[in-house]
């Protein structure tokens, strides 16, 4: 019986960390002492590690959710176990995994959990020079060597470098199963992956699901879903966390009955989940309520658009406008172009009335759009 101390495993990037960060994990599933990952001063002093660590605690994922105010989610080895076994059935067996993400994060967090229970070392992407399809190809090449079936999982930033790239689309295709999640994935880019082979699954989850809960629209076996008011997503089932660190009325608040409470709007269609976009991303301009998520799958779709992001800023006549940062992929688009398709299919409400492209969209955590920076990008026009 351990003492109740946090076990800190700072990560650098590296793959020494991580393999230590493995190791820590190991034992935390059998019942050793929970396990802290960091990878920011800030966000560990928010963690306080030297505080006795709440029962039944294994891992203690650092997160800044859609706040930006750092927060612990909780997770127990019963949810980290329950969430690497669902994802095995769901893909077709325990395998090998190759690492390419952050390790702090909790889709970096459970690769080392389904490698551990999947009785393997850990395969891991050294990402101190940042994520480049040259070095994902040399990292994959001995994994693919081992007995399979192989796994990996991407945000989709990763699977877009690797799908233009000859030689990392052809690692790609040599694994059996690819998770993409993180953030939200172009359907364009999507398709375009599952046309050149890839065997790729979707995923919508977050730290307090221990991950991905939801591939493909589909939940996970255990998992629950269901629309509380307004259509915002709750989930629940075995994965779920069991509160925040050292944050009972935050728990209170987001986690009741066995539920917890997302910050996303949904459709539910039968079983199967579309997530619509976030509930704080919703644009009220001139009285109508247009969902950002909305406007960047149409502008996604268009040709020459790489990713984008929609949102809304203070308006004087509109209440908000709608603007929107796109990266273009090759010759930038023309604007008019983009307005149409939006109109066309959403309404002239939900019709940028600005549109800026940039080299690249300012991000954060594994994958994410910066909103909060692009919103200052495009009110400061620069």
């Amino acid at each position: 019986m351990h003492d109740g101390r946090v076990r800190e495993v700072l990560l650098d990037g590296g793959t020494r960390a991580v393999h230590a960060l493995a190791e820590a994990l190991s034992e935390a599933l059998a019942g050793g002492p929970a396990v802290l990952p960091v990878a920011d001063g800030s966000v560990r002093a928010a963690m306080a590690p030297d505080k006795p660590v709440e029962p039944g605690t294994a891992v203690i994922v650092a997160t800044s959710g859609s706040t930006g105010e750092p927060k612990g989610v909780l997770l127990s080895a019963g949810a980290l176990r329950a969430s690497a076994d669902a994802t095995h059935e769901r893909l077709g067996g325990p395998g090998g995994w190759l690492l390419a993400m952050p390790a702090h994060h909790v889709a970096g967090i459970q690769v080392l959990v389904r490698t551990i229970l999947a009785g393997r070392d850990p395969a891991v992407l050294d990402l101190t020079g940042g994520f480049r399809p040259s070095t994902f190809v040399a990292a994959a090449a001995p994994v693919l060597a081992t007995p399979g079936p192989h796994y990996t999982a991407l945000v989709p930033t990763q699977l877009s470098r690797l799908v233009r790239d000859e030689a990392g689309l052809a690692a790609l295709r040599a694994f059996d199963g690819v998770l993409i999640g993180g953030a939200a994935t172009p359907q364009r880019l999507v398709d375009q992956a599952r046309a050149a082979g890839v065997r790729m699954w979707t995923t919508y989850g977050m730290s307090e699901t221990a991950g991905g809960c939801v591939y493909d629209g589909v939940p996970l076996r255990g998992v629950r879903v269901r629309l509380g008011d307004g259509g915002v997503i709750e989930l629940g089932g075995p994965t779920l966390s069991h509160g925040y660190r050292l944050r009972p009325e935050l728990t209170a608040q987001a986690f009741a009955g066995q539920w917890f409470r997302t910050s996303d709007l949904g459709r539910l269609d039968g079983d199967h989940l579309t997530v619509l976009g976030r509930v704080d991303d919703v644009i009220n301009t001139g009285g109508e309520k247009v969902p950002a998520a909305a406007v960047e799958r149409v502008l996604c779709a268009r040709p020459g658009v790489g990713e984008a992001c929609v949102v809304g800023l203070p308006d004087p006549e509109w209440g908000e406008r709608v603007v929107a940062l796109v990266v273009p992929d090759g010759t930038p688009p023309a604007t008019a172009d983009l307005q149409a398709a939006v109109r066309a299919e959403l309404g002239a409400a939900a019709t940028p009335k600005e549109i800026r492209f940039a080299p690249a969209m300012p991000l954060r955590g594994p994958g994410k759009i910066d909103r909060t920076a692009v919103r200052a990008t495009l009110a400061h026009g620069n």
